[in-house]
């Protein structure tokens, strides 16, 4: 794979369709990084089933460059440093061209070390909390601009919260998510007074004493939100508690980053009504593309089987991928790269997606509420906003920028005009 451009030239100048066949002895070869077991697997295991229904499809396209895509399946099994090992086996023993995978941002900083030292090429599809920026990676899923922040001002300006509870699983991105979301709160006038944070450890089950400390924090009559930034399958647990103590979305509405139709799945909805998730899309998205895509999932997998954001996020970075390597002639990471700046590809909301200089994309943000059905009724969805490495709300941020296309750099700081070297010490 690594002489493609050069083979394919040379193929089209003789006219040899021999030689084209030859370069295809070895298919392309993709790496999927997602946990098929372990607390993760209830939302990573959908996402590996996506990327094989996408690659089977490209295939019956015939492929990319003319050759078959073979998709090469790890199972990190939530365990973090595992996530290093399997990243590391799909680039050296495997040889893969890409990898498109990970869900928590422990398991991408345990992964980009590996990444950066063996110039691999990671899709990375789910929120997170931004605060980084890697040549190595694409970031498809949201930033938090383009979700913890919309989903904010949807509970100040919409539902009059007046409270805050930041519930969150204890790692990095619900610890930065919620420190991006303090100073932007206290910024909007809320009192410190007001924020109330905890953190839960990964497949946490006793929500009691959580539950009521929020509900303690509604007693003088203000309106309380919860913003949630849990994970896995501590989610059921959560839910189940809220549903036990009679809480309902018009008593205490709860926002959450990490529930989507997938999660929901395992779930009794029929106390959840009215709860919302920000995403960037819900199945319920009304759009020819994703009437396709939804139909052509379910013929897939079944009809009881759903879509979500995450999906989206690899079905776009996958075609994006798709057409840049067709555009750079090879696979090679460094010629695949300079070839995803403006990629543009539709996405399943009815608008476009655009690979952005920073290796973030323009997406809507969309607020669904929980239906009985266990689905999402959108009831807010903005244009594209395009995706910050770096946060406006923390001072040490605000002045950073990331241009991999022109400045090379993916944490250019506008005051000093100079690039300051990230390092793999994640």
């Amino acid at each position: 794979m690594k002489l493609k451009t050069s083979a394919l030239v040379t193929g089209a100048l003789m006219g040899s369709a021999v030689m084209a066949a030859a370069e295809c002895a070895d298919p392309v070869k993709v790496g999927v990084l997602h946990s098929l077991s372990g607390t993760m697997a209830i939302s990573e295991t959908t996402l590996k089933d996506t990327m094989l229904l996408l690659i089977e499809e490209q295939n019956a396209k015939g492929g990319v460059l003319g050759c078959q895509i073979e998709a090469v399946v790890v199972d990190p099994a939530s365990d973090w440093p595992l996530f290093a090992e399997k990243a590391r086996e799909l680039l050296t023993v495997h040889d893969v061209d890409v990898i498109f995978g990970n869900w928590t941002s422990v398991s991408r900083k345990s992964v980009l070390p590996v990444i950066e030292e063996l110039n691999g090429l990671l899709f990375y599809p789910v929120q997170y909390e931004g605060e980084e920026s890697s040549k190595n990676v694409f970031y498809t899923g949201a930033a938090p601009n383009q979700q913890a922040i919309p989903a904010t001002d949807y509970f100040l300006e919409e539902l009059g919260v007046e409270k805050f509870a930041l519930l969150g699983t204890d790692y990095v991105y619900p610890r930065t998510t919620n420190n991006i979301l303090e100073s932007y709160l206290k910024s909007k006038g809320i009192a410190q007074e007001d924020i109330f944070v905890n953190y839960t450890p990964f497949g946490h089950s006793d929500w009691a004493t959580i539950v009521a400390d929020v509900v303690a924090l509604g007693a003088d009559g203000k309106q309380v939100g919860v913003i949630s930034t849990i994970n896995g399958d501590a989610n059921i647990g959560f839910y189940k508690e809220l549903a036990a103590a009679g809480i309902s979305a018009d008593d205490i509405p709860v926002v959450a980053f990490s529930v989507g139709e997938e999660e929901l799945s395992g779930l009794d909805t029929s106390n959840l009504v009215g709860h919302l998730a920000a995403w960037n899309y819900f199945q319920s998205a009304e759009s020819e593309a994703n009437d396709a895509w939804v139909a052509a999932w379910k013929a897939k997998m079944g009809e009881d089987r759903v879509t979500n954001d995450p999906m989206e996020a690899h079905y776009i970075g996958f075609n994006m991928w798709v057409n840049a390597v067709e555009a750079a002639g090879s696979t090679e990471v460094d010629a695949v790269r300079s070839a995803m700046y403006g990629q543009e590809f539709p996405n399943l909301t009815g608008g476009t997606a655009v690979m952005l200089p920073n290796h973030h994309l323009a997406k809507p943000v969309l607020i669904g509420e929980i239906t009985a059905e266990g689905q999402f009724d959108i009831v807010s969805q903005t244009s594209e906003v395009p995706g910050d490495a770096w946060t406006d709300f923390l001072p040490e941020s605000a002045v950073l920028t990331s241009d991999w296309k022109d400045l090379g750099c993916g944490m250019y700081n506008t005051e000093t005009k100079s690039c300051v070297q990230l390092t793999s010490n994640y």
